[in-house]
């Protein structure tokens, strides 16, 4: 057990830092003040670096390299801005890894390329109106027609939807109830049938676009069946990953608001001295520490035992859950140490409490996190309906 990074990966973690903070705070400040995605420029820039599926085959464009690699870069971009690391979220944590695991050779190879060399940006569509934590409830149908799958359906929370070029669709291939008849499809944004409603508009997560999205007889050829029926429990593997994408998210939020307040009360007087001088302002410092490093950890533990695989629930499931509750406080405590100055826009700390507590919603709530705990430490699941 070594909790030290390589010399390798320190050096990718300072190409990275060095990268984030000298070419994307301006990308970043138009990002937030307009709403839009990040520019194609900068997601090709990313292309160049190999900060796209960095974690991904080499074989298939992606960089082979590791998980914790991947976290390293990811985190770094992230301190500037959630939505300018979006893609890189996307290409190493997101839908990309449903389709590396699983998806035919054929689709991989049709795919990913694309994804790594910044000319395709992949979304997951999960949850529908009514079908968020229960996902099991999703009403998207998609039925095979010779060689050709027909879906009809609505979804919603997608984030990048209207945006992204490509799909991981979760829907109802089979006719059996539950779980057994939900796969995955992967739908283009040209398709005919497929299409938008109206752009919303959120608390934070500001250049991460979603809005509804409507499927009325789109079809796709077979073979952009990523995952058949019965295949669930495959696509809520991958789906463990993607929650180290999210605490990774969470980490650099934290992180990166802790910077600032750090700084802040240092060069901040009042009654004659820094403020960091006063007990209680230490005791807060102190206590943000603790819980960024506490959260890292657990990343670190979840990414470094996936490397032979795909992470377990237990794992992945702690630390998102974690590194949630840790950013929604330390984003807090850092707006109250900077007063006035935390609460205006004119300074990042604001930002950073607004895109904190979305994290702890993405990708399955903080609490439906603590259930899965539960299920992992006594080995069970639990049934959430009535009877």
């Amino acid at each position: 057990m070594d909790f030290a990074l390589s010399e390798e990966q320190l050096m990718l973690q300072e190409t990275a830092r060095r990268f984030a903070e000298a070419e994307l705070p301006g990308i970043a400040k138009q990002v937030e003040q307009s709403g839009d995605p990040v520019p194609e420029t900068i997601v090709k820039r990313y292309a160049e670096l190999g900060f796209l599926g960095m974690n991904l085959d080499p074989d298939l464009g992606g960089g082979g390299m590791s998980h914790l690699d991947a976290v390293l870069v990811l985190e770094e971009v992230a301190k500037i801005s959630i939505a300018v690391a979006f893609p890189i979220f996307e290409a190493s944590f997101g839908p990309t890894l449903a389709i590396a695991h699983f998806a035919p050779d054929e689709l991989k190879r049709r795919v990913i390329p694309q994804v790594c060399a910044g000319d395709l940006v992949v979304a997951v569509a999960m949850s529908e109106p009514d079908a968020g934590t229960a996902l099991t409830d999703l009403t998207t149908k998609a039925r095979m027609d010779g060689k050709k799958v027909i879906i009809n359906g609505r979804k919603r929370w997608c984030s990048g939807a209207g945006h992204a070029g490509a799909y991981v669709v979760y829907c109802r291939l089979s006719d059996e109830p539950g779980a057994k008849g939900i796969g995955a499809v992967l739908v283009e944004k040209d398709r005919p049938g497929f299409t938008f409603g109206k752009r919303e508009y959120h608390m934070g997560f500001r250049g991460v676009p979603t809005c509804d999205m409507y499927f009325d007889d789109v079809e796709v050829p077979a073979e952009n069946i990523i995952v058949p029926a019965g295949g669930f429990r495959k696509l809520m593997e991958a789906f463990d990953l993607e929650r180290c994408g999210n605490t990774t998210m969470s980490l650099a939020v934290g992180q990166s608001a802790f910077d600032h307040v750090l700084h802040y009360v240092q060069e901040r007087e009042q009654f004659g001295k820094p403020i960091v001088d006063f007990q209680a302002v230490q005791i807060q410092i102190a206590e943000m520490k603790m819980k960024l490093d506490a959260a890292r950890l657990l990343l670190y533990r979840a990414v470094v035992n996936a490397e032979a695989d795909l992470p377990s629930v237990a794992d992945s499931s702690i630390a998102k859950c974690f590194a949630n509750e840790m950013v929604r406080d330390v984003t807090g405590k850092a707006m109250q140490l900077m007063g006035g100055y935390g609460y205006s826009t004119e300074y990042p700390v604001e930002q950073k409490m607004r895109d904190a507590w979305g994290w702890g919603i993405a990708g399955g709530s903080i609490d439906i996190q603590k259930v899965n705990i539960a299920s992992a430490l006594v080995g069970r699941r639990f049934s959430q309906r009535n009877g």
